[in-house]
């Protein structure tokens, strides 16, 4: 290649553009260098917004505004995306501005992950974007608000207010130097321990008392935690009583749970019933003794005569009790 004028000329143009594309790339410019995807989204109102101005997410850059136009009483801001932005189609759209003379942008936000990801001419949904001009209007407003305010307290004003208050002082002079001096008096003598404010202050004794005071009342608080720990203890052992009942454990749960015990014992309360009522029926030898009248008085003659006899035996000595005995028996 000869190195002419027009070599060097072409080559330093394509050096120039080539530095060009590298530095709009790294400055965010050369948008048509990524892949993008057009995302529409309207708007009542777009402020100061322009074809160019940045789209957003989170504070980062992710398209740019491609173009802007009215579309069924809204306006209408084509945006192109980068593939990589995580937009879906949940996303919000609004209008922002850096500053209240800086520049207008599109903010967007992440929406919800279980919301697809947007693709090609998705409609967004637009939020709502702060009025620069009614917020002005609105800070107009609180500025005469406090304009008017600074006007009521002007010298006049200032001076009717306060009035009213400056005559009280001048007319109760003396009274508020006597109450001011009472209170320095008191004060004085609470700072040097006189009085019962003073010694409740000053008094070390007391201090020593109010604190055996707090000592005991520590003391009696762990007592009371104390019986109120043995209490929770006698509650778990009787839960613990009830449960080994409930589950037939021991002597008491047997009888209340074994059901061949219940049988049993219903079985003697039947065998026992019957006895008693065979008893009162006059069956049976127990019932005859109980029920037969010609028993009882042939037990009340026995007696009888056994009662006689024993009183002929006290009139004779042994011996002829003996001689007796034994002529009976041979």
């Amino acid at each position: 290649m000869k190195n002419t004028l027009e070599t060097r000329l072409g080559l330093f143009f394509a050096l120039a553009l080539v530095t060009a594309f590298i530095l709009l790339e790294m400055v965010g410019g050369a948008d048509f260098l990524k892949k993008t995807i057009p995302v529409r989204v309207r708007f009542n109102n777009i402020q100061e917004l322009k074809a160019g101005d940045p789209v957003k997410m989170a504070g980062v850059q992710v398209g740019r505004v491609e173009g802007i136009q009215i579309v069924d009483q809204k306006v209408e801001v084509l945006m192109k995306l980068h593939r990589e932005a995580e937009v879906r189609t949940s996303s919000r759209a609004t209008i922002k501005f850096v500053g209240l003379m800086g520049q207008n942008f599109v903010s967007i936000d992440f929406g919800t992950s279980q919301s697809p990801k947007a693709a090609s001419n998705t409609l967004l949904e637009s939020g709502d974007q702060v009025d620069l001009s009614t917020l002005m209007s609105k800070l107009e407003g609180v500025a005469s608000g406090v304009e008017g305010l600074t006007k009521n307290f002007s010298g006049e004003n200032f001076s009717n207010l306060l009035g009213p208050f400056t005559d009280f002082l001048k007319q109760n002079n003396p009274k508020l130097t006597a109450i001011l001096g009472n209170l320095q008096n008191i004060t004085t003598q609470i700072s040097e321990g006189q009085g019962t404010v003073g010694k409740l202050i000053s008094d070390d004794s007391l201090y020593a008392s109010a604190l055996d005071a707090v000592k005991s009342l520590n003391s009696t608080s762990a007592e009371i935690k104390k019986a109120i720990g043995d209490a929770q203890g006698t509650l778990d052992q009787a839960k613990s009583v009830i449960t080994q009942i409930n589950q037939g454990q021991g002597t008491l749960g047997k009888m209340i749970k074994d059901e061949a015990l219940y049988k049993e014992t219903t079985t003697a309360m039947i065998n026992l019933r019957e006895i008693l009522q065979k008893i009162n029926q006059g069956q049976g030898s127990v019932g005859k003794l109980v029920n037969d009248e010609s028993f009882f008085n042939n037990a009340t003659m026995t007696l009888q005569k056994v009662d006689k006899a024993t009183e002929g035996l006290e009139d004779q000595g042994p011996l002829s009790v003996l001689g007796l005995v034994v002529g009976k028996l041979f």
